[in-house]
């Protein structure tokens, strides 16, 4: 590839991660002053690379291997430098694995891990975009998010496993369930023999930084266990939220 295509990419790069919602090809083009035909080439050769990603409606958005080096060179004012010693002691306090999500545009995904302490875990991919309808992670940011919630709503629901939601009513009525409650559950609903639980974190003004999310594997998902998890997830939320400088009174009661 010649240099000035290696700094193009660059532009696009650029470019998409001020546009979160993705953008079209025309746009791009529009934006970058770029021919369609090269233009065209080198956004298939990025999303095949990971780079970017072809949403449905054919807007491209920054892919899981950007994101991957966009958390590799994150500053040290950034909720996941913030987060990661709350979510290592959270994971040492209840045994299971503990992850951070966080969205781009109407995307949700893993940008941290910290391994709980049993034998047995579910090792899930970083970047890799979340069902919104069957992870918890991806419901509580659908149920606090209108845009994310549409994208779910208006979408395919595809069966993961037997507890599945597929019906967008009922799916709807699950969010409304989770904003109620303030934290969110997958009963199986993403992978067999896995139950999740996500805790949101707010920011300044109440709305959505990132969420903890907890995977409990087997019969460890009882009600005890769940109380527990439940009460030291949102403790470290809060712990997470008071180092974002959000107040008592906009954070949890």
């Amino acid at each position: 590839m010649r240099p000035d295509r290696y700094l193009r990419t660059f532009d696009i790069v650029r470019l998409l991660a001020r546009h979160k919602e993705g953008l079209r090809l025309t746009a791009i083009k529009d934006a970058l002053g770029l021919p369609v035909s090269s233009l065209h080439d080198m956004l298939q050769t990025m999303v095949a690379a990971e780079m970017l990603v072809l949403t449905e409606d054919l807007s491209y958005m920054i892919g899981p291997r950007m994101v991957g080096i966009a958390l590799a060179t994150v500053s040290s004012l950034d909720v996941r430098t913030l987060a990661r010693r709350h979510l290592q002691d959270l994971a040492k306090a209840v045994g299971d694995d503990v992850y951070l999500g966080m969205n781009m545009g109407r995307r949700v995904f893993y940008v941290d891990r910290c391994a709980g302490t049993q034998r047995i875990s579910l090792d899930i991919r970083l970047g890799e975009p979340l069902y919104l309808h069957g992870t918890a992670t991806g419901k509580l940011f659908a149920a606090y998010d209108p845009k994310i919630a549409s994208r779910a709503l208006t979408g395919p629901l595809p069966r993961l496993t037997r507890n599945t939601i597929t019906d967008s009513r009922e799916l709807e009525a699950e969010y409304e369930r989770i904003r109620a409650r303030g934290y969110s559950k997958s009963e199986e609903e993403a992978v067999e023999g896995v139950v999740g639980y996500a805790v949101p974190i707010l920011q300044v003004g109440g709305s959505l930084a990132a969420a903890i999310h907890v995977s409990v594997i087997g019969n460890r998902a009882n009600k005890a266990h769940e109380r527990k998890l439940i009460h030291a997830a949102r403790d470290a939320a809060g712990q997470v939220e008071r180092s974002l400088g959000v107040r008592k009174m906009e954070g949890r009661a």
